[in-house]
C-alpha cells in the first residue's frame, strides 16, 4: 500500500512513514514503538521528532500517503475504452487486492485512525473528501455524465464501501475482500443512475 516513490517529500520523512508502514505490518500499531520506526527507518530518533510530535501524527501521516497511493491504484484501473460498468468493476477489484494485499496494515489505517480522537477523524475526512472529488470528476466528467452526481450523494458512496471494508475487516475476512467488488459497485451505479454509461432501461 505504500511505495517509497509514491513520496513526494523529504527522503527522511519518507523512509519513517516507509518505517511506520513496516513495523504496523508486522507487529500491529499498538505495539510498534518509535524504537521500532527508527530503526526500521534507519535514521535517528532526532530526525523522527524532526518530521513528528510522536507516533500518532506518523500514523496520520501514513494513513494520508497510504490512501493517496489508493486513489492512484483506482485512477489507473480506469480504462475508457470498456463500458462505464466494467470500469466501475475493474476499478474497484484493483483497489479491494492493493488492501488486502497488506492486511495488518489495512487493519490499522481503517481501524486504528478512528481511535485517535479529533486528528483521525480529520485524516478520515480529508481522505474521503479526496475520493469523492475523484467520484465526482470520473463520473460528472464522462459523457452525459455531467452533474448527474453530487457531493452529497458522491461521499456517501465513499462511507458505504468504507463500511463494506470495515465490516470485512471486524468479521476477519479480510481475505474475502474481492467479494466487495460487486455490491460496491452495484452501489456506484445505483447511485449515478448509470451515468457515463448504456442507458438503463425503465419499466414501464
Amino acid at each position: 500500500m505504500v511505495e517509497s516513490d509514491e513520496f513526494p517529500m523529504s527522503e527522511h520523512r519518507g523512509r519513517l512513514l516507509q518505517g511506520m508502514a513496516h513495523a504496523v505490518a508486522e507487529k500491529g500499531y499498538a505495539a510498534t514503538t518509535i524504537a521500532d520506526i527508527v530503526r526500521e527507518a534507519k535514521v535517528s530518533r532526532r530526525t523522527f521528532y524532526e518530521h513528528f510530535n510522536g507516533k500518532s501524527e506518523c500514523l496520520v501521516a501514513l494513513y494520508e500517503a497510504a490512501s493517496h497511493n489508493g486513489l492512484k491504484v483506482l485512477r489507473g484501473a480506469l480504462d475508457p475504452a470498456h463500458p462505464w460498468q466494467t470500469q466501475v468493476e475493474q476499478a474497484l477489484a484493483a483497489y479491494f487486492s492493493a488492501l488486502a494485499a497488506n492486511p495488518v496494515l489495512m487493519r490499522t489505517l481503517y481501524v486504528e485512525i478512528l481511535g485517535l480522537g479529533p486528528d483521525g477523524l480529520a485524516a478520515r475526512r480529508r481522505v474521503n473528501g479526496e475520493l469523492a472529488a475523484f467520484m465526482l470528476e470520473v463520473v460528472n466528467g464522462r459523457p452525459r455524465g455531467s452533474g448527474a452526481l453530487s457531493a452529497q450523494m458522491a461521499m456517501a458512496v465513499v462511507g458505504g464501501i468504507n463500511e463494506l471494508v470495515l465490516e470485512c475487516i471486524e468479521q476477519d475476512r479480510v481475505d474475502r475482500l474481492a467479494s466487495l467488488v460487486a455490491p460496491a459497485a452495484q452501489l456506484v451505479r445505483s447511485v449515478t443512475g448509470g451515468a457515463g454509461g448504456p442507458t438503463v432501461a425503465k419499466p414501464r
